[in-house]
């Protein structure tokens, strides 16, 4: 079989499609200078998939949707607003263009790194929940710490 004859089709499961998006979204916070937290529970008893803070103490909030189904079947996605200046949909290079609405920032991710392809519009917080928020994030960050530093130790990797 001749070379230019063969095509190879990558299809990702949906875990590996949300770990990768996750991943490469990530990556691309910490490059624009944020700290970013995965699995960030909110006050509203929602679960941000990636929330992250910035230098200047703003406040990001990422939901990642590993494709079309994903999306259409989680509509939550609009009370994550109260809890961050600003949010984006992070999605995989395949996922279809013109379905996602225009409001949300959009950054396409895949597990190397991530572009912002929409600037979110900027909702700034109100001073007593930012603070509030700051707080539970290091904390949470913290807590995290130290789980994963108990963990390497039990392992005697530490």
């Amino acid at each position: 079989m001749a070379a230019a004859l063969l095509q190879i089709d990558l299809v990702f499961s949906r875990p590996e499609t949300t770990l990768a998006v996750t991943r490469g979204a990530g990556r691309l916070l910490r490059h624009m200078g944020y700290a970013p937290l995965l699995e960030v529970g909110l006050p509203n008893g929602r679960r941000a998939d990636v929330m992250a803070l910035g230098r200047r103490g703003d406040i990001i909030i990422c939901e990642v949707k590993s494709g079309l189904d994903d999306y259409r079947v989680d509509r939550k996605w609009g009370e994550y607003g109260p809890f961050c200046d600003a949010f984006f949909f992070a999605v995989a290079p395949e996922f279809p263009e013109g379905v996602l609405p225009d409001e949300p920032g959009l950054i396409v991710a895949d597990g190397f790194g991530g572009a912002v392809v929409r600037e979110a519009p900027s909702t700034p917080l109100a001073p007593a929940r930012r603070k509030a928020l700051t707080l539970a994030f290091a904390r949470l960050a913290a807590m995290r710490t130290l789980r994963e530093e108990a963990a390497l130790q039990s392992a005697g990797l530490k």
